[in-house]
């Protein structure tokens, strides 16, 4: 059997002569809201409190106490509801999903069942491996684009959190995390080979990102993914479905679904069945391990909680999210391909984080260029190039760019109109980056890094050297043209690389070409 890695695909697992395995994979995703109280209290949220500081009554599980809905977290549901094209649902309700655990005070969870906030929708991923693609609509122009559906999208509030490694003897339980507002998106089992199941997770991480509803932490656990994994021959129905828990980085992800197919086909091959439970990966060594038997909903014993009312939404109240919502990823890199001319490369870069894309867009409100289309990809350049390179080097997000829009356009334009070359333009970036001056030609001419186009001032240097290297000059008139090299080099040292390569290019071509004077 072959040995499977995070990139295995199904078509490599399927090698001649060896059985034919069809891969199931579903994702259920927790995204923490962004949000400054929890879903049902006022405790606050966030920072690196001491344990047991940020819990109200209700949060701890006290009777008596009732619930409020904090708006904004609906909000929150509805604006990504939207964002991944489902439908909002204007009569939603809160069940109790009763199950023990230390972690959970009251003895059940406050979520979502019979009728969640979203239903249905979709993200589309680009994809080129060679796994059949589910049975959802496709981009038609581009085979590489893929559809996976979105089941529901449900709000619940999160569990504490059990810490068994302060004392060997004991565990303890912190509640600063409980009651924390988490949007579970749930996928269909669409996806056929860890690739796509990856991008699918990324694709979901980038948007609620952008849409500024979760900050997509993964280290911090605020963006979980829980995995659904069976196998089967194909024409035959679903395997039984192993469910990995709480991973909590793409890297780990792939490897914990690797091992998982190969660990289910491995049962399979020797006889034995896949029994259905919850697993977690363990990253140290590589493996998934047993957590649990795996629960079906009527285990939950689920109905809905008496305590709070069915949320009722207004049209008008969903449309002035969808109405404030911004451009969502794939639609700035449509039009960052069919309006800007980039590559999909440049446009899937700059699409992909809601502030490099309004960056872009900034600079680009510039009415200074001279070539208006070639700005579009020169822009493009400066940004994932040499403003990526430097917030690298800095150890830096790109929220602390000092470095304003209007700065970048109005260097790019002083090259565009020859005022200085490339390589003068990368030393005045370089002093820009820390914010200190607003406009670059101020720098170019404080350094004396203006370039010099003056075609007879280059002449001058051009014959100059012409004539001091004239053997040089003999040989590319008859015929060894790997000599203008040469020549071009010599000229821009006498200038101190302050020349116009183009007007050097141009006049020393048409001295050499010209008959010698005796």
């Amino acid at each position: 059997m072959t040995k499977m890695n995070s990139t295995t695909t199904i078509e490599q697992l399927n090698q001649p002569g060896q059985p034919e395995w069809e891969i199931v994979i579903g994702l259920e995703i927790h995204a923490q809201i962004a949000s400054n109280a929890k879903l049902f209290s006022g405790s606050a949220v966030g920072g690196s409190n001491a344990p047991n500081s940020r819990v109200s009554f209700l949060d701890a599980g006290m009777p008596g106490i009732l619930p409020v809905v904090n708006s904004k977290c609906i909000d929150a549901a509805i604006k990504t509801g939207l964002g991944l094209h489902g439908t909002i649902n204007k009569l939603s309700i809160f069940d109790r999903k009763n199950y023990f655990y230390p972690d959970l005070p009251s003895g059940y969870q406050i979520s979502q069942f019979f009728h969640p906030i979203v239903s249905g929708g979709y993200v589309e991923c680009a994809d080129d491996d060679s796994a059949p693609a589910p049975d959802h609509d496709s981009d038609p122009d581009n085979n590489t684009v893929k559809r996976f559906g979105i089941t529901r999208i449900h709000l619940e509030q999160d569990a504490g959190k059990c810490i068994h490694d302060v004392d060997p003897q004991k565990s303890y339980v912190d509640l600063n995390r409980s009651g924390v507002a988490l949007m579970e998106i749930v996928t269909e089992p669409d996806m056929r080979s860890v690739p796509q199941a990856v991008s699918v997770a990324k694709k979901i991480h980038t948007l609620v990102r952008y849409l500024g509803v979760c900050d997509g932490n993964m280290e911090l656990g605020n963006f979980r993914i829980d995995a659904n994994i069976s196998v089967h021959k194909p024409g035959t129905p679903f395997g039984t479905r192993v469910e990995i828990k709480n991973l909590n980085s793409f890297r780990f992800m792939q490897a914990a679904l690797s091992y998982e197919i190969e660990r289910q086909i491995m049962v399979v091959e020797s006889g034995g069945s896949v029994v259905q439970e919850t697993r977690l990966f363990d990253s140290n060594i590589g493996v998934t391990s047993t957590m649990r038997e795996k629960e079906d909903a009527s285990d939950y014993r689920y109905f809905p909680d008496p305590d709070l009312r069915p949320i009722i939404l207004s049209q008008d109240r969903i449309q002035a999210i969808k109405d404030s919502m911004p451009e969502l990823p794939d639609d700035r890199k449509a039009r960052l391909i069919d309006k800007c001319f980039l590559n999909e490369y440049d446009a899937d870069i700059i699409s992909c984080d809601r502030q490099i894309g309004e960056f872009y867009d900034a600079v680009m409100l510039f009415d200074g260029f001279k070539d208006r289309k070639a700005a579009y990809k020169a822009v493009a350049n400066w940004i994932i190039g040499d403003l990526f390179a430097a917030i690298k080097d800095e150890g830096i997000s790109f929220s602390e760019v000092k470095l304003l829009p209007l700065t970048l356009a109005k260097l790019v334009a002083l090259i565009q109109d020859g005022t200085i070359s490339v390589t003068a333009g990368k030393k005045v970036f370089a002093k820009l980056l820390d914010g200190g001056v607003a406009d670059p030609a101020e720098i170019v001419e404080s350094v004396g890094l203006r370039q010099i186009s003056d075609e007879s001032e280059i002449r001058a240097v051009v014959l100059q050297v012409i004539n001091d290297y004239h053997n040089a000059a003999a040989a590319y008139r008859a015929g060894k043209i790997s000599t203008f090299g040469f020549f071009v080099g010599h000229v821009m040292k006498r200038f101190s690389g302050r020349a116009n390569p183009d007007v050097v290019n141009k006049v020393l071509r048409a001295e050499l070409e010209a008959s010698p004077q005796n």
